[in-house]
């Protein structure tokens, strides 16, 4: 990725072949950060038996469709805690364009809270998207990461139904063995976070659609159902 904050869309911006990141059973990696607010804040300084971080940012339908069902998780699961980090524009367009530095990024976040009430932790990576790379630069990836630090559930793409599953299993104690299959969002949500973003969104999506297809509905889902889980305890060690 030669340019990071891209102005628009290519599936040649993400590695959708290898699982970048720290792997479940691996110690999460911490990063000094923002939130919405412009507030100093560590990505794993939390409470509670564990975290849920989801990547995402405000023109990815991906993220959008999922985040109602996310936000509930808080009010179900009081003992955990969760962040969203804002990551770069998935799709900018005209009106939504790629982030010129961190004020512009911030911003967005802050657009995330207060439009679109976003309801959980949001904190802002730092321009150069160093927590995002870290974590394997998908654009909706997301993590459950235990009170030791360490990844106990992964996601390159989050599936809100999985996710929920192996965060009450978690709680209750029982070990895990989770496959969350890649799920695209309602045509209703793409269409509007698209048109959202502004000229040039659209088409840039549409231009990787039978490769985004081919990639993540059928490999990446065949091979989640033919490859076998291991077993995993909430409170292991790493």
């Amino acid at each position: 990725m030669s340019n990071y904050n891209y102005d628009n869309f290519s599936s040649d911006d993400y590695d959708f072949q290898n699982s970048i990141g720290p792997q479940v059973g691996e110690k999460a990696i911490d990063f000094e950060l923002i939130d919405a607010s412009g507030s100093p804040r560590d990505l794993l300084d939390f409470e509670g038996e564990f975290l849920v971080l989801e990547l995402g940012s405000i023109t990815c339908p991906l993220f959008q469709a999922r985040r109602k069902t996310m936000m509930t998780l808080h009010d179900e699961f009081p003992q955990v805690s969760n962040v969203v980090l804002y990551v770069r524009e998935a799709h900018p367009g005209k009106d939504i364009p790629m982030h010129k530095d961190l004020d512009e990024k911030i911003s967005r976040a802050q657009l995330l809270r207060d439009g679109d009430g976003e309801k959980r932790m949001i904190i802002v990576d730092d321009i150069e998207g160093s927590a995002h790379k870290a974590y394997g630069s998908m654009p909706n990836a997301v993590f459950i990461i235990n009170k030791y630090g360490c990844v106990v559930y992964r996601s390159e793409w989050n599936n809100a139904k999985a996710t929920h599953s192996a965060l009450k299993a978690l709680i209750e104690g029982k070990p895990i063995r989770a496959k969350s299959y890649f799920k695209p969002s309602s045509p209703a949500v793409l269409m509007r976070t698209l048109n959202r973003a502004g000229e040039g969104s659209l088409p840039d999506f549409f231009k990787s659609l039978p490769y985004l297809f081919w990639q993540n509905i059928i490999k990446r889902n065949l091979r989640l159902l033919f490859n076998a889980r291991h077993l995993v305890d909430g409170d292991m060690r790493c």
